[in-house]
């Protein structure tokens, strides 16, 4: 069993910065693959970023190619998403994702465990 807790998220102004942190409880094994996903209201839960829990290949969605940043560091078994000019598209329920196996997804039923979210909201 895996817990995962998010924080970081906040009201902030389009163009700045903001770093998530995802951090992992319970048993956690270095096979993990690590997500992130984000869900707007009305909308489908979006594929944000992804990496390879004991690896170094990484995964982002088209819409935040170039600005979003995904890293983890294991020691402290945490994971981060380092989020860059920002825009109010972006505002949405932010998510930690962890799934039992090497290779991340891109889905979100590909999952075996989910943080509680937290709230990004950008304004203009």
């Amino acid at each position: 069993q895996v817990q995962l807790v998010e924080s970081g998220g906040g009201l902030v102004q389009a163009g700045d910065s903001l770093r998530l942190s995802c951090a992992a409880s319970g048993r956690t094994a270095s096979s993990h693959a690590m997500g992130w996903f984000r869900q707007a209201p009305g909308k489908e839960r979006e594929f944000v970023a992804a990496c390879n829990w004991s690896g170094t290949n990484t995964w982002y969605g088209d819409s935040v190619k170039g600005r979003f940043t995904i890293s983890r560091d294991n020691a402290k078994n945490t994971v981060f998403l380092q989020m860059n000019k920002l825009k109010p598209e972006d505002t949405a329920v932010y998510y930690c994702a962890a799934i039992a196996r090497t290779l991340p997804s891109t889905v979100p039923a590909g999952y075996d465990y989910w943080g509680q979210g937290t709230q990004v909201t950008v304004f203009s």
